[in-house]
This record gives structure tokens, sequence and C-alpha cells, in this order.
């Protein structure tokens, strides 16, 4: 994997996220350099989703601050949100449009001049993602579909900096390396991308750094060799990582059994 050098593309300051009693977020901090594919992981409630949201700006934040390219999500709105693209892992996409509507549909919000390039570009995305000849409305498409044509709305515009939450959820295993590919494609031309995933698979192999979140606090951030040196597993897998460094205290001693022949 090769990162371009550059500046910070992503930036949370002490995030908090508190609904009532529950405290979902609890001062998450990281950095994401421009040209760099971040994995952030965790487990399902851990706080992933909340904090991309929060990132994004679709969550206010308890306390905290959220940067897009140096620009505040909630003081500088305009500027950070036309520098982003976020794709959530159930997005909303228009059923009743077909896909090469919808990608027009998101031009035009966006306020994409009309013009050859506009449609090369579109139909390069269409072909791309395989979605050139299907001329049925979105809400017949599979999920599969749905979480290409999603992507396809994202890349039109051409944003500095990607949020996504599960994008290879639904994908056939020829669809996910395609968004593999892309996805570090984008980040060798400078694109800041942060990904969540369940995939451990896809995230040790295209990831340049990774956090782990749990129960609301991050718990470790690096390289898998820096997670190894960490967790003092030379050999361990980014899943035996993540076990490792969530586990509770009553499943920490068996977990460390297991991999004791890896150190």
């Amino acid at each position: 994997m090769t990162m371009a050098s550059g500046s910070i593309g992503v930036e949370a300051r002490s995030l908090v996220k508190r609904y009532g009693m529950v405290q979902a977020v609890d001062g998450v901090s990281f950095q994401v350099r421009r040209g760099e594919i971040f994995g952030f992981l965790g487990a399902n409630g851990a706080g992933k989703t909340t904090t991309l949201r929060m990132l994004c700006g679709l969550i206010l934040p308890t306390s905290g601050t959220a940067l897009i390219d140096e620009f505040d999500v909630f003081r500088q709105p305009l500027e950070a949100k036309a520098r982003l693209g976020y794709l959530d892992e159930e997005p909303f996409i228009h059923p009743h449009l077909t896909g090469r509507e919808f990608l027009d549909y998101i031009a035009d919000l966006y306020r994409m001049p009309r013009g050859p390039e506009r449609q090369q570009r579109m139909e390069r995305l269409l072909g791309l993602f395989e979605l050139a000849d299907r001329g049925e409305l979105i809400g017949a498409y599979s999920h599969g579909m749905k979480q290409k044509i999603g992507l396809a709305s994202l890349l039109i515009r051409e944003p500095s900096v990607l949020l996504l939450d599960e994008p290879t959820n639904g994908l056939d295993p020829r669809s996910a390396r395609l968004v593999k590919d892309l996805l570090e494609e984008l980040a060798a031309r400078g694109t800041t991308v942060l990904l969540s995933t369940h995939i451990l698979e896809v995230a040790q192999a295209l990831c340049h750094r990774i956090t782990i979140i749990d129960r609301g606090r991050l718990v470790a951030t690096g390289t898998v060799d820096e997670l190894r040196a960490q967790t003092g597993s030379a050999q361990a897998t980014l899943e035996d990582l993540f076990l490792r460094l969530t586990a509770g205290p009553e499943s920490r001693e068996l977990i460390d059994r297991l991999l004791e022949p890896q150190r």
C-alpha cells in the first residue's frame, strides 16, 4: 500500500455524544491524513456510526469538534460538506428514479455544470459499477446494486474526503474487489478515506492505519504492525488484535492464552 503525504483531511477533537444517561461516544480524538485510508473498527454499538455521523454533520455532538479539510463541520458547514462524501450503512437512494436519473439529480443538487464533462463522468461511473445497462427503477435494485449506485453518487462530484460506513456491505466478491481497488486509487490521488467495516480482512489489506473503538472510547490506533507491538503479538492477524484489544477482563486471559504461540 502507498499513501500520499499531506495535511489533515479529517479530524475528530474530543467528540462526545450522550443520549440521556448513555454515553455513546466518549472523548474520541483522531486525525486522518490526506491520501490515507483509515479504518474505524468496533463491535456493534461501540460508537462507530455515531462518530461518523458527527463528523459529517448529521448528529450534533454533546461536545467536541469535527473538521473536514480543516473546516469546522458545525461552524463552517457549507465549506466542510462541499468537500465531503458520506455513505451510510443503509443509504437512502430515491427508489423512483433510474440509476442514471439519480446521478443526474445528485449532480444538479451540487450545481455541477451540465455538459459533456458531467455526462462523461456519469457514464464512466455507471460503466465502472456495471449499471450502465440497468434501466429499471432503483426500487427494484438488489442491495448490492443500491450500494454501488450510492458510491457512484458520491464520486460523481469528486469529493476530497470520503466517510464510508460498511462500503462493501452486500457486495459480491467481484464488486467488493472493485471498491477496494477504487479506494486505493482514490487515496493515491490524495483523497482522504475514512471507512468503517466489519470485514477485518478488508481493513487489514486496505487500510494504512486503524483505530479501534470500544464502548465509545478509542482503545488503540496505528498500523497493524504498531498494534501488534502494543499487544506483544508479532504474527497476530487484525482479527486476533481486535479481539484482544476489545476483550473484557473475563475473557482477556483466555484470548492471551490462545494467542500465546504467536508471540
